[in-house]
């Protein structure tokens, strides 16, 4: 699963959990430092959070500086979802080490905030893999409308046997018309893999209508008469963006929208 849906909103999960377990490690810390320490050792992990959250970014845009240092604005752009765990884990872990270190009380309530927080985040993970099913599942065997042709086609046939990008949009999507530009300049601009519209319920009149009036030169879109698609890829709203190999599996996805550099990545 991608997101979940409270009303008109949707919302990513993954920094739901997090979120969850950075909480629940800081209540968790604060209740064993007792009276005397509690507040310190809450301070600490909500430290220890944005110190790893920082080295997770930071590490992140450095593995991918090339794209990035194109477009300088998009690394304060946190919707790409460029984050490397492994050093936000890291440095979250050193800042607590230190902490400890320097205030030898804190060190049981700072080590069971710890463990806390990588256990629900660790279980999280592994209930939502298992709730996504495979790791790297088929496209959905769902019937699609192109806009240009009228003609039907099933999503694994417009996939054709090349790798590919698809994006599920509407144009009532604040995010969706905010990212369309991007993924348009992409599209004229790659030749190795397709960039796909799916556009999710709204009829073929409406869709031309808001292509004219943007002037986007999309190529490549089809209608989801009946957004089936969003439902079929584990997200709760719009913008999802689905990415294929040749083989037609899908190998990664993204909710929400995305920038240049992030689509480059």
């Amino acid at each position: 699963m991608l997101s979940i849906s409270l009303g008109p909103l949707a919302l990513p999960l993954a920094p739901l959990l997090l979120a969850l377990a950075l909480w629940a490690a800081a209540a968790l810390a604060r209740r064993l430092g007792g009276a005397e320490h509690g507040r310190s050792a809450e301070s600490a992990v909500w430290g220890a959070a944005v110190a790893g959250l920082l080295a997770a970014r930071l590490v992140h845009l450095g593995a991918h500086a090339e794209a990035y240092l194109a477009r300088p604005w998009a690394t304060l752009d946190l919707r790409d979802g460029g984050w490397n765990a492994a050093a936000g884990f890291a440095a979250g872990g050193a800042w607590l080490a230190w902490r400890a270190w320097r205030q030898q009380p804190l060190a049981r309530a700072l080590g069971a905030g710890a463990l806390c927080a990588v256990a629900l985040w660790a279980a999280g993970h592994l209930a939502l893999a298992r709730l996504a099913g495979p790791a790297s599942p088929p496209a959905p065997d769902l019937p699609l409308v192109e806009l240009a042709s009228g003609r039907p086609a099933r999503l694994p046939d417009v996939l054709d046997g090349r790798p590919a990008v698809v994006n599920l949009w509407a144009s009532w999507c604040g995010p969706c018309r905010a990212e369309m530009p991007v993924l348009a300049a992409a599209q004229q601009r790659e030749r190795d893999v397709r960039i796909v519209f799916v556009n999710q319920g709204e009829s073929a009149a409406a869709v031309r209508a808001y292509l004219e009036r943007e002037g986007l030169p999309l190529r490549e879109v089809w209608l989801d008469s009946a957004s089936a698609l969003v439902p079929a890829s584990g997200s709760g709203g719009l913008p999802t963006t689905l990415f294929f190999d040749a083989a037609g599996r899908r190998v990664d996805a993204h909710f929400g929208v995305l920038n240049a550099a992030a689509l480059e990545v």
